[in-house]
């Protein structure tokens, strides 16, 4: 009998609480607080803020419709909530991933940020302390004047990000940190198990950016074999010969530059020696362009190298008649750029620095 007297009044309830908020549970109408999604990733990680945006509506806000030391619902309506795709940190802290509700206490000079278990609640009302997965101590910031409730993403750096709730004139951030490198290596070992263990490219990929990051380069040189293995080339010899290179393995570094050479066409020969000038590795340079020139003696391309060549001896007048040479036969994408290296050359200018 109590339970159907419970069961009666909900509609009751809905009522007076639709009556109160100016909104219908049975309809989907405007809501005074507007829905909003902001999602930012920090690596391969995405955090995800869903709140809904209450008007300041010349109200009082801070101890005043937000009271001061009381736990607040860091929105209006539903749980606002914050989800991570992969486990981070909160001001250091470490935070499993998953979906939290949001919640925040707020006093004058400090907020307490809360990440609930529980992320299925209608706002703060029914908040319980024993459900809490992670509390941060925060500083508010003086803010631009802010209308509408927001959470911006800011300060982000390649391995972290600052969340900011910004209402009225107040600013309040807290930084969320990922292990980008550690995260993405676990990621890659599940994504190799897929199609792309059987191409070349995809192994190549990981073992590059084990190589970029450099993290974990014995990985990397595991990585790239396996890329040889389903198809030996130019590219996964050349990035083998930069891990080995890295490991301080030289002399079998320069057996799979040998190698990569041996497979590359004219357009990777010059390109792996602009490189090698990039890296001011002149003579090394130089010496690519001239094997080039006698592996591909008519590709367009070995005119421009031939013209760098000619650069490094001082004679100009014959490095213009090739760079005009490369641009006859060069793709008409590549025409502008040879143009604006004749006219450098024309004016004696070193297109070798």
């Amino acid at each position: 009998m109590k339970s159907r007297r419970v069961l009666a009044a909900v509609p009751c309830i809905l009522w007076l609480v639709s009556a109160c908020l100016g909104q219908s549970f049975v309809l989907d109408l405007p809501r005074p607080s507007q829905h909003a999604v902001v999602t930012q990733r920090i690596g391969i990680t995405d955090v995800t803020v869903n709140y809904h945006r209450p008007l300041v509506g010349g109200r009082k806000i801070w101890d005043g419709v937000v009271p001061y030391g009381q736990v607040w619902r860091a929105g209006a309506n539903e749980n606002t909530t914050i989800s991570f795709s992969d486990p981070v940190t909160i001001e250091g802290q470490p935070l499993d991933k998953g979906t939290y509700g949001l919640h925040m206490i707020p006093t004058a000079d400090q907020w307490t940020v809360i990440f609930s278990k529980n992320s299925t609640s209608w706002g703060s009302f029914t908040y319980k302390q024993e459900e809490d997965a992670l509390r941060v101590n925060v500083k508010p910031q003086p803010s631009d004047l802010h209308e509408a409730l927001t959470y911006d993403f800011d300060q982000i750096t390649p391995n972290s990000a600052a969340v900011t709730l910004r209402w009225e004139k107040v600013a309040v951030p807290f930084k969320v940190g990922v292990d980008v490198n550690r995260i993405v290596a676990a990621s890659l070992h599940n994504q190799l198990r897929g199609l792309s263990q059987y191409t070349w490219e995809g192994w190549d990929d990981a073992a590059t950016y084990l190589l970029t990051n450099k993290t974990d380069l014995e990985e990397a040189l595991k990585y790239e074999n396996s890329s040889i293995e389903n198809e030996e080339r130019y590219d996964n010899l050349m990035t083998k010969s930069r891990i080995l290179d890295a490991l301080g393995r030289k002399t079998e570094a320069a057996a799979a530059r040998d190698g990569a050479l041996a497979r590359a066409n004219a357009i990777q020969m010059y390109v792996y020696a602009r490189q090698l000038q990039r890296d001011h590795k002149s003579d090394e340079a130089l010496a690519v362009f001239r094997s080039n020139a006698k592996k591909f003696p008519k590709d367009w391309i070995t005119h421009a190298g031939v013209a760098r060549l000619y650069v490094s001896q001082g004679d100009y007048g014959k490095a213009v008649q090739e760079m005009k040479l490369a641009r006859e036969s060069a793709p008409d994408s590549q025409k502008i750029g040879v143009d604006g290296l004749i006219k450098r050359l024309e004016n004696k200018e070193d297109i070798n620095k």
